[in-house]
């Protein structure tokens, strides 16, 4: 990655592969065993209207406010409870493909380590 948080064109980034620094889920965030997330930006806009990366978080539970986004699950099984606006469960596994709205409140609950590349703004 470039200091500014930008591809190179027409380079290759291994999104399942890379190496992403991770930390234990915040107490004020955790629901269930003891979780870790990683992220790297992969890609940002000039304008920073877009942001393009790489999420991962291990066996556990946690809640979470969402940004506007759109992922792809490269790795991993977990579900994902919406406690408000209050919707059906959804289960993720590689290839799920999925929109999230800003505000929505999430519980997130890993079975094995899931890895998804989201864009949002």
């Amino acid at each position: 990655m470039t200091p500014t948080d930008r591809l190179d064109a027409a380079t290759v980034t291994d999104a399942a592969t890379a190496l992403l620094p991770h930390e234990p889920v915040s107490a004020d965030q955790l629901v269930e065993g003891s979780p870790a997330t990683g992220h790297l930006v992969l890609d940002r806009s000039r304008d920073d209207a877009r942001t393009v990366g790489v999420w991962e978080m291990t066996p556990g539970a946690m809640r979470d406010i969402e940004a506007d986004e759109v992922f792809v699950v490269l790795a991993g099984d977990a579900t994902v409870d919406f406690e408000s606006p209050e919707l059906p469960s959804i289960e993720l596994a590689p290839g799920s493909v999925v929109r999230l709205e800003a505000g929505m409140r999430t519980v997130w609950t890993v079975r094995e380590t899931l890895r998804k590349v989201y864009v949002a703004p």
